[in-house]
Order: structure tokens, then C-alpha cells, then sequence
């Protein structure tokens, strides 16, 4: 590959919008090669020669021209320690996710708990269930998915996870349902140590202004149900009060705007110790809150 290319490929992206062309197509080229990023980086500054499948990286690139979301191109995705598929129909895990998923993990380790039961509801890809039941040893979790086209990648990377820790096969369980009924998991109501999830929370009135995400993300995985986004996140609280045991941990994604009033629907709705914590930019990103004893 010539410099002349890969300048061309750059332009191409950076005419059609996108915010980090650069880097872009450098992953796009390491998919071509089959090499990792580190190994593009250091043959682009050592001037050595790249052996890549030129017309999919072409196709590639086309794609991306697009709008279409880098991660559909590649086929996956970095979450935490896990790499993930991702493709048409699932929502793309997000960087800020991981500090929901580390808040209960911490919460987890300071309490002590050997055997922590999870549920995760609104699980699409898997991200936040599978790296708890990744990283904290003899935890369960329970996965509530709602869409089928999402489902069929949360069962893509629990495969694909369990080839690599097969001891763990029998540690999640995927339950396809509604997220908000009473009537889901209900067997299990009372005995959950924690609840974590990022559920649908967009603003209707707030259509992202982004292709990727606008044109790509399931709508389902996106909007809050509400012109101010929290009709489904105040489903969500209530269905985690019915599943949680007293003293409880519930952990819960949110839009910036939203924090102030879903931390009062928690606390008067079966929660105490309701906190709004920030992410990596310093917004208001997620809810954490304890099921009151009473």
C-alpha cells in the first residue's frame, strides 16, 4: 500500500463527514491485512510494506464513506475485555458503558458477594451481563432482550465467549421478553443482588444528528419511549425494585438531561442511597441506587 492510498482513502472519509478519518482507515486497513492497529501503526512509520486484501479494503471504505458505523464494517467490537460482534439490529456498546459495568463490580468486590445474581435487562449485544460474568468469579446473570434481530447477537457472543472460558456455559441465561413486565424473570423476584442495565433513553424530541447512529442503531435500542426519554428508564426502576432483595444494588444508564429526575422516581419508588455519577467527559451518566430494606 502506498502513502498516495491511504491519503486518498483519509480524504475520502474526512469529505464524507466523518470525525476521525485518520484512524479510520488505519482499522479498516488492519482488517484488510489481518493484523492488528499497532502493527499498521509500525509499518506506516518504519515505511515498511502492507500485504492487504485491497478490494475489501476498497469495499470497506466505501462503506464507511457511507455513514455506515465502523464497528457493523468490521463485524466487532473492544468492551472492557471482551471483543464483541456486532452487525445490523444490535446497538453499539459505548465506552461510557464500562463505567456502569465497573460501578457494579466494585459494589460487588466491597461487599464481598462469591456468588452475586445479576440480571442485566436491555442486554443487546451481551456487553454488560458478559463481562460480569467474565470478571467476577461465580457470579449468574440473566440477560432480558427484547428484540429478536438484537438477541440473535447476544447468543453470537455468548458462543463466542464461552469458547473462551467454557467453564462459565451455564453462568448466563438469555431471556427473551420485555424488559418493563412484571411478568419477566418474575421467578426470581427478591433474590437479585444487582440489576445493571443501559436501556432505551433518547429523548424523542433529541434525534441524534450523527448518520451512524441516527441511520443505523435500532431505533428500539434508542428512544426512551417519552418526548424527555425517561418513560421506559422509570419502567426499568420499577421492574428492578420487583427483582432486587433488600439492599440491592441497581445501576442504570442515563441521558445527561435526565439524572435529577430519575434519581427522585428511584427514591420514591423503593430506593434509598440514589446517586447520579458522572462519565469519562464529567456529565451525568448514570444512576446508582440501594432497595430499601422496607
Amino acid at each position: 500500500m502506498t502513502d498516495e492510498t491511504i491519503g486518498k482513502a483519509v480524504a475520502a472519509l474526512r469529505e464524507a463527514g466523518v470525525d476521525t478519518p485518520e484512524h479510520d482507515v488505519k482499522l479498516l486497513l488492519a482488517e484488510a491485512a489481518g493484523c492488528g492497529l499497532g502493527d499498521v501503526d509500525k509499518a506506516m512509520l518504519m515505511g515498511e510494506r502492507i500485504d492487504y486484501d485491497a478490494a475489501r479494503f476498497d469495499a470497506m471504505v466505501a462503506r464507511r464513506a457511507k455513514r455506515e458505523p465502523l464497528q457493523y464494517i468490521v463485524g466487532h467490537t473492544p468492551f472492557r475485555y471482551l471483543d464483541l460482534e456486532v452487525g445490523s439490529g444490535v446497538f453499539i456498546p459505548r465506552q461510557e458503558t464500562e463505567l456502569v459495568v465497573q460501578e457494579g463490580i466494585d459494589w460487588i468486590t466491597r461487599n464481598g458477594l462469591y456468588n452475586p445474581r445479576v440480571v442485566d435487562l436491555c442486554a443487546g449485544s451481551g456487553a454488560i451481563g458478559l463481562s460480569i460474568v467474565t470478571e467476577v468469579p461465580g457470579s449468574h446473570v440473566w440477560g432480558v432482550e427484547i428484540n429478536q434481530q438484537a438477541a440473535a447477537w447476544t447468543r453470537r457472543n455468548i458462543a463466542g465467549t464461552m469458547r473462551r472460558w467454557p467453564a462459565l456455559a451455564s453462568n448466563y441465561e438469555l431471556e427473551i421478553g420485555d424488559a418493563t413486565n412484571a411478568t419477566t424473570l418474575a421467578k426470581l423476584d427478591g433474590t437479585i443482588d444487582m440489576v445493571i442495565t443501559n436501556p432505551p433513553y433518547v429523548p424523542q424530541s433529541d434525534i441524534p444528528e450523527q448518520p451512524e447512529v441516527r441511520d443505523h442503531d435500532p431505533d428500539l435500542a434508542l428512544y426512551g419511549g417519552s418526548a424527555d426519554g425517561t418513560l421506559i428508564p422509570e419502567r426499568i426502576i420499577r421492574r428492578a425494585a420487583g427483582l432486587l432483595r433488600a439492599q440491592g444494588l441497581f445501576v442504570m444508564e442515563h441521558d445527561i438531561s435526565q439524572g435529577d429526575r430519575l434519581a427522585a422516581f428511584a427514591q420514591a419508588n423503593g430506593f434509598e442511597q440514589v446517586h447520579v455519577r458522572n462519565d469519562y467527559t464529567n456529565r451525568p451518566r448514570y444512576l446508582v441506587a440501594v432497595k430499601s430494606a422496607i
